[in-house]
């Protein structure tokens, strides 16, 4: 092995090696991702600190097959796999917590001891440190010892606090006050816009490290992040109730802020780039006004790599699995059937990597965004907002029409024409009980006459429910009633 980092061509390469039963430690990784790049250096070192293991490094976005199979939905992310099993993962830009998983799993350091920062450098060796503390030195700060593990540098801290003050009112937001990427983010700057105030901004959307760190360093999940004078307001929620009732004018007052011309002052420190649609972007009118066209094909518009049933790679497959569990209708486009949309549309929206989910002509994001969006409640909530109403599944549409009525009879055809003998002796049973049903014609719908099959788990018809529960075909019910059950049953 020689303790040197191999690149992964296929699966097939990747399986023999987790079969053979060795120590293998995996890095997803993408070549546009800046904290993908900065863990690989860490990666690197770790494979000469530990050149008893092997380790891979699979690009995630050309690799869909193996990022499906570990289920990898964001970069960097580390699998670590002994005797043919995985045993850890970690996801994130993390080199601490890097090394120390290396060495647990490598036997270095035993599972009952901590896995420390200040353990670094037993556990990877000087070079690793080195390597670690010239990362840090990047960001402005060599005190790589004083972050923990979910804490955060010194050097991260000073950058955070140096950008809430770089403006008396700054906001953190996805995109910029011209083109901001979320409905929450474009509420608040509505907001600052009407308040007449002049306003700092920063897009987290460019920066993995102050979007996660400023989290923490405020202790609030999510964006838009709004601060007066160095100080945390709150989010979107929080800054319409402050302007509605009056409070934000006074506490802008308060903090000697007052009205002027609007004038949006930008960061200059905004990372790597990625943002809005450039004015003047260098691609033909007619390839621009196709790009155009597409994005507004369907309110909700997916760029993907596969299709929605046949994705090919696993970040578009997460994508379309959070649009289905939205249950929302949505159009895609495969942009690997397309090299020029493919090439053109990430010059269009200055977006370097698909999937790119847009939500009535606006750019949303990628897999991390959607996901992120999704599980703070933020998508359903610009879905909501955009006037995207949810689809009824046929699940939903079975549930409603089973508790339609109290006693309700799915059956072939009508109480007072029958179209099979068991139909008919149910609606009879029914009728000599005193009992008021609904009931509903299979063979009028055959998706509900299929789909029930399924839903209840019971093949044939008629099937009689109370309250939504089934209690069962001709057979039962019959047996009810000889009983003198029937009608108590329904009646509870």
């Amino acid at each position: 092995m020689g303790g040197s980092v191999k690149d992964v061509q296929s699966k097939g390469e990747l399986d023999n090696v987790v079969r053979s039963g060795a120590l293998v430690i995996v890095h997803f990784w993408a070549s546009w991702c800046e904290a993908s790049k900065h863990m690989d250096q860490v990666f690197a070192h770790l494979s000469t600190d530990f050149p008893h293991a092997h380790f891979l490094r699979v690009e995630a976005e050309e690799q869909p097959e193996i990022s499906e199979a570990y289920s990898v939905s964001a970069v960097p992310y580390f699998i670590f796999s002994k005797d043919g099993k995985t045993v850890d993962t970690l996801e994130g830009a993390d080199p601490s917590s890097l090394a120390n998983k290396v060495a647990k799993v490598a036997g270095s350091i035993h599972a009952g001891e901590p896995a420390a920062p200040a353990s670094l450098g037993m556990a990877a060796g000087p070079t690793i440190l080195e390597t670690v503390k010239e990362l840090a030195k990047e960001n402005g700060s060599s005190q790589v010892e004083n972050k923990v593990q979910t804490g955060l540098t010194s050097a991260l801290k000073k950058r955070l606090q140096e950008l809430i003050d770089s403006h008396p009112i700054m906001l953190f937001m996805k995109g910029n006050p011209e083109e901001p990427r979320c409905g929450f983010s474009r509420k608040v700057v509505d907001i600052l816009k009407e308040e007449k105030v002049k306003f700092g901004s920063f897009d987290i959307l460019l920066d993995n490290e102050v979007r996660e760190g400023l989290k923490k360093y405020s202790n609030w999940p999510t964006f838009p992040q709004l601060y007066c004078k160095g100080e945390l307001l709150g989010g979107c929620d929080i800054a319409i109730a402050m302007h509605e009732s009056g409070e934000l004018k006074e506490v802008f007052i308060d903090h000697g802020i007052n009205p002027s011309e609007p004038e949006q002052a930008k960061v200059a420190e905004v990372g790597s780039g990625k943002g809005g649609i450039s004015e003047t972007n260098g691609l033909s009118a007619s390839l621009t006004s196709r790009l155009a066209s597409l994005i507004n094909t369907n309110p909700v518009m997916l760029f993907m790599k596969g299709k929605p049933d046949e994705p090919k790679c696993g970040f578009s497959q997460k994508v379309v699995e959070i649009l289905r569990q939205e249950k929302v209708d949505f159009d895609s486009y495969d942009i690997l059937s397309d090299e020029e949309v493919r090439q053109g549309l990430k010059v269009y929206s200055n977006w370097s990597s698909y999937p790119q989910l847009y939500i009535k002509g606006e750019l949303i994001g990628g897999s991390d965004i959607v996901l992120e969006m999704q599980k703070s409640g933020e998508l359903g909530k610009v879905l909501t907002e955009k006037g995207i109403i949810q689809k009824e599944t046929l699940e939903d549409r079975l549930r409603k029409l089973i508790i339609s009525s109290p006693v309700m009879l799915f059956m072939k055809g009508t109480p007072d024409a029958p179209r099979c003998g068991f139909s008919s002796k149910v609606v009879n049973a029914l009728r000599e009980e005193g009992l008021n049903f609904g009931s509903f014609d299979i063979l009028t719908d055959e998706e509900v006459r299929q789909g029930l099959k399924v839903f209840s788990n019971w093949p044939t018809f008629p099937q009689l429910y109370y309250k939504g529960e089934l209690i069962g075909g001709c057979d039962i019910v019959l047996e009810l009633k000889s009983n003198g059950e029937l009608k108590s049953t329904l009646s509870e």
